[in-house]
């Protein structure tokens, strides 16, 4: 039975590629995929009470996530899922936030501790007066000691309204994106080698102390005179291959087409299907104006991590003399696990990351 219904999803996942493919755009994936209750896709992970749904106003379509002085919170999907679209729209604490992550993120660290797979969006607090800063990794076959961050400035402020984050991974390519502008494309390379994320992973999300290391290094940490920090997700969407937990080694889910037949949709799907991996023209000028603006840290440019930038790094003058501009970076030791956003241990630090 389990078996029947994951090659329909596979169908309808790979028809669903195809059909958007012409569009290729974000936007078009969120008005177009159904967004589930939390009861049909979530649990919760930790934090008791401080997780909150609303089902009498919106059939429990929006989360309330909070962190106080006793504990962080946070959920995860039913559901792994190889490939997919994920995204939510998220609002986040206003006011004194120094020290305060939130992350929406996918990994299977709990399944594979040491070689686990991993694909981050956290955003990290400030003091009053100073903006939130967004950061997007990537980790593949548990290389945490090659941190890929890149963080950025946003054009908006994203404690005073909702505002799309999303991510699209396939075999071939990530993109993550910001109500609907690609802010960073990840593409499968010879130089990422066994890096690239590539075993089933959960949806997750969560609210969590970092004051040693999210806002200046450790300098300004979580003032809990300004809790309860809410941070509200609503429009959550889970659209993917989803895979059977007992059966991770034995099965094949994936964007091919090599368990669908659909010559009668089309005659060049496999094309079309790669086409929707990459960005259109007017997408990657969209990316490159968006990071030419607000891209703040990138790692490969960091020589102070890396006597040599990884592999799978193409470096551009210009962009290296505009990140000059910042202030110094410096790193933490990388940890050897990665089990954190704060979904065990909501005090510790989770990331090897940069302060900026």
């Amino acid at each position: 039975m389990y078996r029947k219904s994951r090659m329909k999803k596979e169908f309808v996942f790979s028809l669903f590629l195809i059909i958007v493919s012409v569009a290729s755009s974000s936007s078009i994936l969120r008005k177009n995929l159904p967004i589930l209750s939390f009861d049909e896709g979530y649990n919760h992970l930790f934090g008791d009470d401080n997780l909150v749904t609303n089902s009498k106003d919106d059939d429990g379509k929006t989360v309330n996530l909070l962190l106080n002085k006793r504990t962080g919170s946070g959920f995860v999907s039913q559901d792994l899922y190889l490939h997919g679209f994920f995204s939510a729209s998220i609002k986040l604490p206003a006011d004194y936030t120094a020290g305060v992550v939130v992350a929406f993120y996918m990994s299977n660290g709990d399944i594979f501790e040491r070689n686990h797979d991993e694909l981050d969006f956290e955003f990290l607090g400030n003091i009053r007066g100073k903006d939130w800063k967004i950061q997007t990794n990537v980790y593949g076959n548990g290389s945490t000691n090659i941190g890929r961050e890149e963080r950025y400035g946003l054009w908006f402020d994203p404690s005073q309204d909702f505002h799309h984050y999303s991510i699209l991974w396939t075999q071939s390519h990530i993109i993550f994106y910001v109500d609907d502008i690609a802010i960073r494309e990840v593409e499968r390379s010879e130089g990422m080698g066994g890096d690239f994320p590539s075993k089933p992973m959960s949806l997750y999300a969560t609210i969590w102390d970092g004051s040693t290391w999210a806002t200046n290094g450790g300098k300004y940490k979580v003032n809990y005179r300004y809790a309860p920090y809410v941070a509200e997700f609503s429009d959550l969407v889970l659209h993917g291959c989803t895979v059977d937990p007992i059966e991770l080694s034995s099965l094949n889910c994936d964007m091919s087409t090599n368990n669908v037949d659909l010559e009668d949709i089309t005659s060049s799907s496999d094309e079309r299907l790669f086409k929707h991996t990459t960005l259109s023209s007017d997408q990657r000028v969209g990316m490159m104006k968006f990071r030419e603006k607000h891209l703040m840290y990138s790692y490969c440019y960091d020589h102070t991590r890396y006597a040599s930038p990884p592999a799978e790094c193409v470096l551009d003058s210009r962009v290296a003399k505009r990140l000059r501009q910042f202030d110094p970076v410096t790193f933490g030791k990388p940890p050897t696990s990665h089990r954190g956003k704060g979904r065990h241990h909501p005090n510790r630090r989770a990331d090897s990351v940069v302060t900026i």
